[in-house]
């Protein structure tokens, strides 16, 4: 890639401007949504790459295999102010009212990417005790 940054068009740079005021939330939102509106993905390659390719007639990897995962929540459940508390208790970098919004808005919200399996599961675990239903993918 070329280190000069290319010119980009007035309507881009204004959606990039716009995109930079979004909190995570928002931005997490936003890529859920362009992947349902486009039928596309916003997942890095890299992964593929590096696993190199399947022979013919081999079975897919499993989920179980993948070593690298995403943190899904898909629902939260009836106690919600406890799986706010637990988002948080897993991704402290969120705010109260990011925390809030997460379990408030489009589902699945994406706690967390490329993350390790056991972290995952860890993440996982706390985030169901507290009565939401999560998916690793």
């Amino acid at each position: 890639m070329s280190e000069e940054k290319k010119e980009l068009s007035k309507n881009v740079a204004k959606l990039l401007e716009e995109i930079k005021k979004l909190t995570l939330v928002e931005a997490a939102e936003l890529v859920h949504a362009m992947e349902d509106e486009f039928g596309v993905t916003a997942s890095t390659p890299v992964a593929v790459a590096t696993v190199g390719v399947a022979p013919a007639g081999a079975p897919a990897e499993t989920e179980e295999e993948k070593a690298i995962v995403d943190v899904l929540l898909s629902a939260v459940g009836e106690q919600k102010l406890a799986v706010i508390k637990a988002l948080r208790a897993v991704k402290p970098e969120l705010g109260l009212k990011e925390a809030k919004d997460a379990t408030e808005g489009t589902l699945p919200f994406v706690v967390a990417t490329g993350v390790k399996r056991e972290d995952a599961e860890s993440m996982k675990k706390t985030l169901e005790e507290a009565g939401a239903k999560v998916e690793l993918k």
